[in-house]
């Protein structure tokens, strides 16, 4: 049996480091690639943390609504034992989501989720799909043709967990992207194989001058870098 968690938080802020809070906890449970109806879902009292208008907007949870809801002292240990030992996956976690997490945690003195556990979409996405402009959540769902109607007109933790989760298995199921060198060089090889078009066409029979080379060597760097 194979059992995944994919989750995902809102928060205050940005900056745990300046006081920001985590204010709801979403998680989702496959097992064998498939979705249980086992999640995790709380929403978590800041603490006199002051949610600002920008971070409202995303998620639209004020401090009003979270006056009556538990604190990360009572939550956190039930997600610890929820998720257990199995692999962790959230969407930019190496960057935000395990980082916030884990400050909480350690401030209330608990077990920290292990570097061994974590995984982050956006690194396996950026290895195995060639093509999107975006390595966003949304951008990956719709390259997916996974449906985001269910998040109407904002972010909410257990509805990211639940597409994180489609997302990730679709990225479970596609093939470590080409080497881009080998792109092009199967598209130089196409190229010149295409029959030109019309006759007599000027094929050049000398060698560039070494001024050309150079200016064109000097032009590949600058775009190269």
């Amino acid at each position: 049996m194979k059992r995944i968690i994919c989750f995902d938080i809102e928060t205050t802020g940005l900056e745990f480091t300046r006081g920001d809070r985590c204010i709801e906890i979403g998680a989702v449970e496959m097992i064998d690639g498939k979705l249980t109806d086992n999640n995790f879902h709380e929403y978590i009292n800041p603490e006199g943390k002051i949610i600002p208008p920008d971070s409202y907007m995303v998620h639209k949870i004020s401090n009003a609504f979270l006056e009556d809801k538990p604190t990360m002292a009572v939550v956190a240990p039930k997600f610890l034992e929820y998720i257990a030992d199995s692999p962790v996956v959230a969407h930019n976690g190496l960057d935000f989501d395990f980082p916030f997490i884990n400050y909480e945690l350690s401030k209330l003195g608990l077990s920290q989720i292990p570097r061994e556990q974590q995984l982050d979409s956006i690194v396996i996405a950026r290895n195995r799909v060639f093509g999107p402009k975006s390595y966003s959540l949304d951008a990956l769902a719709k390259w997916y043709g996974i449906s985001l109607t269910t998040r109407a007109d904002a972010h909410g933790a257990l509805i990211d967990a639940e597409i994180l989760a489609k997302v990730y298995k679709e990225l479970e199921n596609t093939n470590p992207a080409p080497d881009i060198s080998e792109v092009i060089a199967k598209q130089h090889d196409a190229f010149l194989k295409h029959p030109k078009i019309g006759k007599n066409f000027p094929y050049r029979t000398f060698s560039a001058h070494e001024d050309e080379i150079n200016a064109h060597t000097e032009f590949m760097e600058k775009i190269m870098n």
